[in-house]
Parts: structure tokens; sequence; C-alpha cells
């Protein structure tokens, strides 16, 4: 299978329960045997990077931190030191083998020393590339839960339960493992770097700042045209696409070099489709307890995980925002360009997604955030020529809808539209006809 890249690889585990990972010179993981495993400390990443973790048996029906006893077939870790991380989730070798089981994990701050409550890791089989797409085709792709942000932790608790089928227990999917990321520092910015555009949570003023943002944008990269050798055939080639885009209010964007992306991790090139038909809205699950300040790392972090631990080309979304209503550039390929994605299984064609981070399942998304989700729908859709409170017949490649099925989905639409999942969150899935609303209006 396709070789999966860990920057760095924690060697810190329990013995018996922990197959130790081997880094090949290729940069492979492999298990050198079953054995017992030495107990060693973890190498602690010095630019953000990657331990990688496999889960064995969790037998002899002891109880561990107060968990009820192990079931049948539960695999997992227990109680483990481990260097400093951020972002976590469970992968498989097999993206085609369903996990049927529940994921728990446990994670013990850094600074307090103190575990966290169990936390579920759902299964994201729905945040994937198209069946039969370029980013499928001809690649090994991991299975995984979503990524699950836990801030500054140094120890690590997991249990997978398979679930119950009659008498026996559902098998787990081979090569089950535990992904630590350490998302690193935010890059350094510039002198003269412009401070994100701040939202004031009226829908008006803040186009207004975006489309002076945006223009400001477009001075500077022509002024940097200017001075390449073909920056008048360039210039010429843009300049109407340019004044069409530039007539829309364009919110302001964050850009991956921004936010930190390591562009060496993503495929090269770019896969476009058509257009912007539909814009499906996600939440990342990762829970709200992030600061504004940390959002790029927690980016950083999803950008890590997709690319290295499950092996897609680039980061699934197209944007991303924070809670502070700040958007981000997802997916490498261009802002204005309909860009392929990886977030709704089955309709990444012809479509662009949004992922709100945080977790709205039971908690509004704050004005600023559906503010900023309406404006960048808006200004993507009208560039299309299309109506943001209106609809749009689609065609399933797969998933919740049999490949070749026509359904017809509003062009603002939640990821549970398009795939048997709770994404966006009911709570944000029910603000969607005020964002079509807003959206249309601008």
């Amino acid at each position: 299978m396709r070789a999966f890249i860990a920057s760095t690889v924690g060697a810190a585990s329990i013995a018996a329960l922990v197959l130790p990972l081997a880094v090949s010179p290729a940069g492979a993981l492999s298990h050198p045997g079953s054995g017992p495993a030495p107990v060693a400390a973890p190498a602690a990443p010095e630019t953000g990077g990657t331990q990688s973790l496999a889960l064995g048996p969790l037998g002899g029906g002891g109880r561990s931190a107060g968990a009820d006893a192990p079931a049948a077939g539960a695999v997992g870790l227990e109680e483990t030191d481990v260097a400093p991380f951020s972002l976590l989730g469970v992968v498989w070798p097999d993206a085609a083998a369903d996990l049927a089981g529940e994921v728990e994990v446990r994670t013990r701050a850094t600074g307090t020393g103190e575990w966290s409550p169990w936390e579920h890791l759902h299964t994201a089989a729905e945040h994937a590339p198209d069946p039969g797409s370029a980013e499928e085709s001809g690649r090994e792709l991991a299975g995984g839960t979503e990524p699950l942000w836990v801030g500054d932790s140094d120890g690590v608790q997991v249990r997978v339960v398979p679930d119950a089928g009659g008498t026996d227990a559902a098998e787990l999917p081979d090569g089950l493992r535990l992904e630590l990321i350490d998302p690193g520092e935010d890059p350094a910015a510039p002198a003269d770097a412009e401070p994100p555009v701040e939202r004031s949570g009226d829908p008006a003023a803040d186009a207004d700042a975006d489309t002076e943002a945006a223009a400001t944008e477009a001075d500077a990269e022509a002024a940097e045209a200017a001075d390449s050798p073909d920056a008048a055939a360039e210039a010429d080639s843009r300049a109407e696409e340019e004044l069409q885009l530039l007539s829309a209010p364009r919110p302001g964007v964050v850009t991956r070099a921004k936010w930190g992306a390591d562009e060496s991790w993503r495929e090269g090139g770019f896969v476009y489709t058509d257009a912007v038909k539909t814009v499906f809205v996600h939440h990342t699950a990762g829970g709200n307890g992030y600061s504004c300040s940390e959002a790029p790392s927690v980016i950083r972090g999803i950008y890590r995980y997709h690319t290295q631990s499950q092996g897609w080309r680039d980061i699934g979304y197209n944007f991303l925002i924070d809670k502070c209503g700040t958007i981000y550039e997802g997916r490498a390929g261009g802002v204005e360009r309909a860009v392929l994605g990886a977030h709704t299984y089955g309709f990444n064609h012809n479509s662009m997604g949004v992922a709100v981070l945080g977790t709205h399942s039971s908690t509004d998304a704050p004005a600023k955030v559906t503010n900023a989700v309406a404006q960048l729908s808006g200004w993507k859709l009208r560039a299309e020529g299309r109506n943001p409170a209106g609809t749009w017949k689609r065609v399933s490649a797969g998933g919740k809808y049999a490949k070749g099925t026509v359904v017809t989905m509003h062009n603002i639409s939640g990821h549970r539209d398009g795939f048997s999942t709770d994404c966006p969150g009911s709570r944000l899935y029910n603000q969607l006809p005020s964002i079509r609303k807003t959206a249309a209006a601008m």
C-alpha cells in the first residue's frame, strides 16, 4: 500500500499492548514483530509531526481509569505517555473496510495533567473522494475516523469496541492505529502582513470590507506580476476574469501560505470540475474549545491527517471558517476556481465544501460564522450565475443515493443532504435557511 509519511513516529507504548512501528528507509511504517514492545521515551517533534501507534488487544477483563471491563474483541491503548500533540484520529489501511464499532479516546492535558472525559470518534466514510474519481483511482487510501482537536496533550488512552451482532461481535478492520498529530508552529508573519478581516456580524458592512480586502489583494498580485517577464501576457489572459470576480462581494480569505500549509504534503497538480453548483456546509466535529488564534494549527492538523494519515491528495475541504468568522483557503488550486475536493462522498463533483471548525449538534453557530458562510457561498454561486437561495438537480456518483440518481438539492446544502450523516450538526443545519436568505440578499 501507499507509504504513510510520518515526520515523527512516537515509540512510547505499553508492553504487550502496543505493537511498535519501525520506520523503513522509504518512510513506510512496518510491524517488526508481535512480541512485547520495550518501553521507550518518544522523541518530541521539532517542527510538528505524527506519532503513529498500533492498537493492540485489550484483554484480561481488567479495568482502567474507571472504564468498564473491555468487551470481547476490543482493541486500544491503555494510558500511554506520548510526545506532545494536539489532534488525533484512528485510521486503518483499507478505506473500503467498515469500522463496525465504537471508538472512544481520552487525553491528558499537558499543562494541568488532568484527563479528559471519554470522547467518541465518528467514522468519516462520508468525507472522502468520490468513487472512481481521479483522487480515488490509483491511490491507496486509508479509512479513518474524523480528526479530533484536543489541545496540547501528552497522554492518551483509546478503546475500540466492536458492534454486537447477535451472539457474535463484528470484526474490526486489520491494522488499526492511532495517529497523534502535532501541527507545529505558526508560520512567521511578514512585518507588513495585513491582519485577518474582522467580522462585525453586519453582513452589509462585512461585505464592503471583504470587497475592499479582495481589491487590495488583487492590486498586490498585479504589482507582483508586473515584475515578471510574462506579466503582460498573464495580465491579458486574466483581466476579464478578474474584473468579473471583483464585481461580486468577494470575502477576505486567509491563504494556505498564511495558515502554514506545507505544499510538499499534497499531490502535485490540481483537479478541477466545471462549476460550483452546490455549496455543502460541514462542521469538523472537533469541539469548540479551540481559540481563534489556534485555528491555523487546527487546520494544519486536519491537513496533515488527510494527506499523511489517510493518503488524500490534499485537505478535503475547499474552505474552512473558524468561530470568529475568519475564512481560510482549503484545497489548493485557486480560490476563484472550481477545485475538486473530498468532502461529500458522491457529490464532490461540481461542488464546494465549506467546513465550520467546531461542533454544532447542540449549539448554534455564531452570527459571525453564519454571515461568513453566507458571504463565501453567495460570492462563489453568484460568480457561476446561480441563485444562492435556489435549487439544482444533481446526479449522484454513489453513496447515500445510488450512482446515477438525480437529486434536487438546495444550492447551499448541508452535508447530510448528500450523505447519511449528522454533519453539519442539527443546530447549524437548522440555520441554513437563514444563511441562504442572507447570501441571496447580498
